[in-house]
């Protein structure tokens, strides 16, 4: 009879593990894990190209399909950022874009990364608008989960820009928080995107809100698919605010993984199916 029991508990127990496997399956909408080694895959991921400067004055040309600067190697994505003579400003790096391929309206994005450091780095897990329903940028919005410049060790940024919040006037919105070992170790960087308002964690930790003050797309252009970036720049107005250490060379973001829920998993209720 004892016997018996316990075989039923043990049954109850697996139904539960995998019914609550299974709620968190149905949460997840995207999700990249990089489980295999080479080029990122083209199924969730193209390149952007160029020199330009991107509107920052950026001193990488950024390159599509190399695997010196993007490449997936034992189980996490390599952004990697060189020093370069060949080319006119003196860097390659890469910067991959979900458009076309994975855009969210609202949703809890998660990244589990390790940055670069020094002189000169600039590292950003970014959103931008799958079209331009505004007027193009600031307008149509710009959600910053993870920024680091490399002069501020350890100062990680989040940021909202829009038009009336922005840093062309120096009024972008954001928060900050200090993540003494960001080169050493993995971090989670995290927006939990609300139709009411964005709420922006580290490991975790909530840091910043950002609020719908329902005054319009002035101020919240965000009820609208979004796109995810991944990019390690060199110099510019920012990253190279202080100048560029030539002798760090290369450096690189390591990224674990890339998640997009309907929800934040911590705060979604662990029940049965069906309950």
């Amino acid at each position: 009879m004892k016997a018996i029991f316990f075989l039923l508990i043990g049954l109850l127990l697996s139904f539960s593990s995998f019914s609550q496997v299974a709620k968190l399956d149905t949460n997840l909408l995207w999700s990249d894990e990089f489980d295999q080694d080479g080029l990122p895959s083209p199924v969730k991921w193209s390149f952007e190209v160029g020199d330009h400067g991107w509107g920052n004055n950026e001193l990488q040309f950024y390159k599509a399909n190399t695997l010196k600067n993007a490449r997936v190697q034992g189980g996490v994505l390599l952004v990697e950022a060189h020093a370069d003579a060949s080319q006119p400003k003196g860097y390659t790096s890469a910067k991959l874009v979900s458009k076309g391929k994975g855009s969210w309206q609202y949703g809890f994005v998660e990244v589990r990364a390790k940055l670069p450091q020094g002189r000169g780095t600039w590292p950003a897990i970014w959103m931008l608008p799958e079209e331009s329903r505004f007027g193009g940028w600031p307008k149509d919005g710009e959600i910053d989960i993870m920024e680091h410049v490399g002069y501020d060790p350890g100062k990680v940024h989040g940021t909202v820009h829009t038009d009336a919040f922005n840093h062309l006037q120096g009024t972008q919105k954001g928060g900050q928080l200090l993540v003494p070992n960001f080169a050493s170790e993995f971090h989670t960087y995290a927006v939990d995107w609300k139709k009411e308002q964005m709420d922006f964690y580290i490991d975790g930790k909530h840091y910043f809100t950002f609020k719908n003050t329902g005054n319009g797309p002035k101020e919240w252009p965000f009820d609208q698919p979004f796109y995810l970036i991944l990019n390690l720049a060199v110099g510019g107005n920012w990253g190279g605010k202080e100048g560029v250490d030539p002798n760090i060379w290369p450096q690189r973001m390591e990224v674990d993984y890339v998640r997009v829920y309907k929800q934040n998993p911590s705060q979604q209720p662990q029940t049965l199916l069906g309950n």
